[in-house]
């Protein structure tokens, strides 16, 4: 009796360590297959007949297929090559794809505002960009903060932006979702599954999303083709 309950014990554990992990196979479903409706955003930045959020996602989503090598390594002239990146790297590389320098205009608001970013007392254009507490303080002042509470599932459309713990990681809302309506998220973390539900198992900290009609011109900063 007490080895068939050590078996079962360990058979849950690791259904439950493959579940949460998602190793097990899952439905895809989609904001309309659950009556959910989508937001699309008054702006396409970059022309290409793509709004701001759905161009964020599918950025973020190039990345994932890439699957760059986890790598945090500083790079002269900040930005890493293709084939390798951190959590950070998602964001810039999303917000390229809808026509965006995130890190110019990062780097412009910290020489700007240098008392706003504790963790950019000594500038450093070449990562700052690339550390979650900096895009914390901008996304903060720029972005529009919605909740951290992922049951509230009509409050979460693909190309928002998530971070999570003590600024600890960060990703981007895919447009899939699980079948309770909870948002996949689109992260490196080093994972074999680069976009994945997510949220059953991390510590929401703050949730945004990139309204550029809310944010003055002066902060905005077009991408200008280089480092592709």
């Amino acid at each position: 009796m007490i080895i068939i309950i050590i078996i079962t014990v360990i058979l849950i554990t690791a259904f439950v360590l493959l579940d949460s992990f998602n190793f097990l196979p899952q439905r895809v479903y989609t904001s309309s297959d659950l009556g959910i409706d989508t937001i699309l955003s008054q702006t396409d930045y970059d022309g290409d007949g793509i709004d701001d959020y759905r161009d964020i996602m599918l950025g973020a989503r190039i990345d994932a297929e890439n699957k760059p090598k986890y790598d945090g390594a500083y790079f002269q002239g900040g930005y890493p090559p293709g084939e390798i990146g951190v959590c950070t790297d998602v964001i810039w590389r999303a917000f390229k794809n809808a026509g965006y320098s995130l890190k110019d205009m990062i780097d412009s608001d910290i020489s700007n505002n240098p008392e706003d970013y504790p963790a950019a007392q000594k500038p450093d254009p070449n990562i700052d960009f690339r550390r979650v507490r900096n895009l914390r303080v901008f996304f903060d002042k720029y972005a529009v903060s919605l909740t951290t509470d992922p049951s509230a599932v009509t409050e979460w459309q693909a190309g928002d932006v998530i971070i999570f713990g003590d600024n600890d990681h960060i990703g981007i809302v895919s447009d899939k979702r699980s079948k309770n309506g909870r948002v996949w998220i689109i992260h490196n973390g080093g994972q074999i599954k680069r976009e994945e539900d997510y949220l059953k198992r991390a510590l929401i900290s703050a949730h945004y999303r990139f309204d550029a009609i809310k944010i003055p011109s002066s902060v905005l900063s077009a991408w200008n083709g280089e480092h592709n």
